[in-house]
């Protein structure tokens, strides 16, 4: 399966949740707060030499001796600090051309009131039961019911098949997984901090890696495209 090229897409994390709100009307706006960037690309691959274009981003800092000797390689070979997180984005033709190894993708690419999608890895809640994993309402806590109210009942049929089906929603782990948020807001950004006030909730705990694209279903323009229509556009100095 083939991933569509993105506009924008940055790394960071997820500093917690709180409320702002609306000048006009005063409403209250439940936000999460995200601290992105500064990111430095890595690795540029190119179709001739890897198959497929994408620009390999390095997030957070790590101590030198905490990382193998290719690892460092790697870095070095960028000009680029050792970074403690990677994460390869597809971007669009016009974003792969215009960034090369060693520069800065930061929080001056987004804006405010655009949407977003974000990705991060879901609290983990360990061994789990159907009625927490899936919501079942559980087995009638009356007469007749012994000691198994929150069971999962029925899971198999008669002799055909006579087996449990592939699929069947049964007690397991919960949680620990790539979860992806999509179309949320950008109602407030904070350049110097390099925060971003996202409506709505985002999945993960405090300090989780998140990864921040633009929206799928309402992309917006590149950043280096949109900053280069605005030299074009401004007026010449005199």
């Amino acid at each position: 399966m083939s991933i569509a090229p993105i506009n924008k897409g940055i790394l960071g994390k997820k500093i917690g949740t709180t409320q702002i709100f609306d000048s006009e009307d005063g409403a209250r706006i439940a936000v999460t707060i995200l601290e992105v960037g500064p990111c430095e690309v890595v690795q540029k691959k190119s179709a001739d030499v890897e198959g497929y274009t994408s620009l390999q981003l390095g997030y957070g800092e790590q101590r030198k001796q905490n990382i193998t000797k290719p690892k460092e390689g790697h870095f070095k070979k960028a000009g680029v600090s050792v970074k403690r997180h990677l994460k390869e984005f597809k971007f669009c033709e016009e974003v792969y051309e215009a960034l090369k190894p060693g520069d800065k993708v930061t929080i001056d690419q987004f804006e405010e009131y655009e949407f977003i999608d974000v990705s991060a890895t879901s609290k983990g809640k360990g061994f789990a039961g159907v009625m927490k994993r899936y919501n079942f309402h559980g087995r009638p806590a009356t007469h007749g019911t012994h000691e198994s109210f929150r069971g999962t009942g029925s899971i198999g049929m008669h002799q055909t098949p006579g087996r449990v089906v592939k699929g069947r929603k049964m007690p397991g782990h919960m949680g620990d997984e790539t979860v992806t948020v999509q179309n949320l807001m950008i109602v407030k950004i904070d350049k110097e901090n390099n925060l971003l006030y996202v409506r709505g909730a985002i999945p993960g705990g405090k300090n989780a890696l998140v990864v921040v694209r633009d929206s799928v279903k309402k992309p917006s323009f590149p950043y280096y495209m949109k900053n280069e229509e605005a030299a074009t556009e401004a007026p010449a100095a005199n």
